[in-house]
């Protein structure tokens, strides 16, 4: 199944008398990265979420954030005594040593541990409780995310399903093409070969030999025969329940690698238009691709 790396989603919650949120958005990464924002006493949860994103997703990177509580509530702060005095001690000690102006208030209370919010201590066992609360909605908000990015992903596979259909149409058009192109090549060439050898002004053997080389490059049946096989390998990817987003975009290089030469070895013109028509149709689906995980 084709999954998008874009996705949003959201979960919510009660822990005690407080609400919590989770929301989580996804957008395209060459790898799995998160950017998580906890709020203050939650910092702990950052290494279980790192681990249980991987658990989940393979690609995109990943915005989450952590609300706990009403957000129209007035926080209530507390001065940590203990802190404090430590905090004094160590200015006091740094000014006998070391002429320097007093600190101003507002400079002390912004010392870590100084200043707290008034929140009253758990137990160990409601903090484990809590915590397991908050890291089952963060797994409830990956799978909806995962949800999410499937439904996107299906579009996407619509989309390239449609490409490859086109390019499809155009490989066989070419094919049949390279067919009629090929011989009346020939012909052409052959006559150009009379005329030199009539002029004497070449040997034969040099010119058969040059005919030869040109006959091979103006062959175009082994780059057509490879994108077919490039469109059958797509359409393997598509029916996979694997991250196939890095694979396929591999895969496009190639399909654009045959169509450049495609476009270059062409000996006719028609060739030369369906060449550029799969070229167009190639960097559309680029752009589809990069939008998979």
């Amino acid at each position: 199944m084709v999954q998008s790396m874009t996705g949003f989603a959201r979960t919510q919650g009660d822990l005690d008398t407080q609400p919590w949120t989770w929301e989580i958005k996804s957008v395209n990464g060459r790898g799995l990265e998160l950017r998580l924002r906890l709020p203050s006493g939650f910092e702990h949860l950052e290494i279980v979420c790192r681990k249980i994103l991987g658990e989940h997703l393979s690609r995109g990177n990943v915005h989450a954030s952590l609300s706990v509580g009403s957000v129209k509530s007035q926080p209530s702060f507390i001065v940590n005594e203990a802190n404090l005095e430590a905090a004094l001690h160590a200015i006091n000690s740094i000014q006998s040593k070391i002429p320097c102006e007093q600190p101003r208030p507002e400079n002390i209370l912004a010392l870590k541990g100084v200043l707290q919010t008034d929140v009253a201590e758990q137990d160990v066992e409601t903090q484990k409780r809590n915590d397991q609360t908050l890291l089952d909605g963060f797994v409830a908000g990956l799978k909806a995310l995962k949800r999410s990015r499937e439904a996107e992903g299906a579009v996407l596979a619509h989309a390239l399903g449609g490409h490859l259909s086109e390019i499809k149409s155009l490989q066989s058009r070419a094919m049949e093409t390279a067919k009629h192109v090929g011989p009346l090549f020939q012909k052409r060439l052959q006559k150009q070969i009379n005329e030199m050898l009539s002029s004497g002004e070449v040997e034969q053997g040099r010119i058969a030999q040059e005919a030869a080389l040109l006959a091979v490059k103006a062959d175009v049946r082994e780059e057509l025969d490879r994108l077919d096989a490039h469109i059958k390998a797509a359409d393997r990817l598509l029916m996979s329940d694997k991250p196939i987003g890095r694979r396929f975009d591999f895969l496009v290089q190639e399909f654009n690698r045959e169509a450049n030469t495609l476009c270059a070895k062409a000996p006719d013109l028609s060739l030369k238009e369906i060449g550029l028509s799969l070229k167009t149709v190639i960097d559309q689906m680029r752009e589809q691709v990069q939008n998979i995980e």
